[in-house]
């Protein structure tokens, strides 16, 4: 068996969404492979605090460029910033995502909707847009994106999160047929349950997480580390026949259902507005 924990050093990799969650846990387990990282978000203050928290004596190197990936301004001057370092980027890890619309589909907040496809859909195709020019220009490179189980099994009530993250399952599959030619891999991760400040409500403990824990054959909730070396394998030289994939990291649950919210979200809806019920307001 070969040694891999320093595959990646010198490699250029961009990480959108860097701050926290798993996009920080990813540039951790990069950076210690070697890798020169660079993340963006768009808040100055978290994106200091990862860098400057990150371990950099294995060889590797953070920094971090404020950016919103909505912004197609900002996505190009990320991507020049990750390929300073090198002169060439070699990898992107799209991890930037969120969601604000988790309710019934017949309350949802349309202007939430707009913002939350916003940042899903269109940041992630900007990315791909301007660092797969990047990655091709360096004769190669892999992308990552980050999906959800929520492409892949339906959570009701949450809105528009597992609409948008199917469509970037499509783009990730798109962007591997096309770029495959110019020997830059894209595939993506599904992520089941995992442990990030953004879940804490659920990985607390409670119905919920009681649920998921029902519904998943290897019932523990996912490490940031589950997902992180995920995707430290896709950007490396093991997966080099590797793309077009969407591969689930979670525990299985894709084998079974997505989870039932209703304890957390019927004491606001009701159990008729649950099942689509609204008011007449004429």
């Amino acid at each position: 068996m070969t040694d891999n924990t320093r595959d990646l050093a010198g490699a250029a990799i961009l990480i959108t969404g860097g701050g926290s969650g798993i996009g920080l846990g990813t540039a951790e387990v990069l950076v210690a492979s070697g890798a020169h990282v660079t993340i963006c978000g768009r808040t100055e203050g978290r994106l200091k605090t990862a860098a400057d928290g990150i371990d950099t004596s294995a060889g590797g190197s953070i920094r971090y460029v404020v950016a919103d990936v909505t912004n197609e301004d900002d996505v190009i001057a990320a991507v020049a910033a990750a390929a300073e370092r090198t002169g060439r980027l070699d990898g992107v890890v799209a991890c930037a995502g969120g969601n604000e619309t988790i309710s019934p589909i017949t309350q949802i907040d349309t202007d939430a909707w707009r913002r939350t496809v916003e940042l899903n859909v269109t940041g992630t195709m900007l990315t791909m847009k301007h660092s797969a020019r990047a990655l091709v220009r360096a004769g190669g490179g892999s992308f990552v994106a980050i999906s959800s189980i929520a492409a892949s099994n339906t959570h009701r009530w949450f809105g528009a999160y597992g609409v948008v993250k199917s469509a970037v399952d499509h783009l990730v599959q798109l962007a591997a047929d096309e770029l495959g030619a110019s020997k830059v891999r894209v595939n993506g991760i599904r992520p089941g349950l995992t442990r990030t400040d953004l879940v804490a409500m659920i990985t607390d403990g409670g119905p919920v997480l009681e649920d998921y824990e029902s519904c998943t054959p290897i019932p523990r909730i996912g490490e940031v580390d589950d997902v992180a070396n995920l995707a430290r394998f896709l950007l490396g030289p093991e997966s080099t026949w590797i793309t077009g994939q969407l591969i689930n990291v979670d525990g299985g649950q894709m084998l079974r259902r997505g989870p039932d919210f209703r304890s957390m979200l019927e004491p606001l809806y009701g159990e008729d507005g649950l099942r689509g019920v609204v008011e007449d307001t004429a």
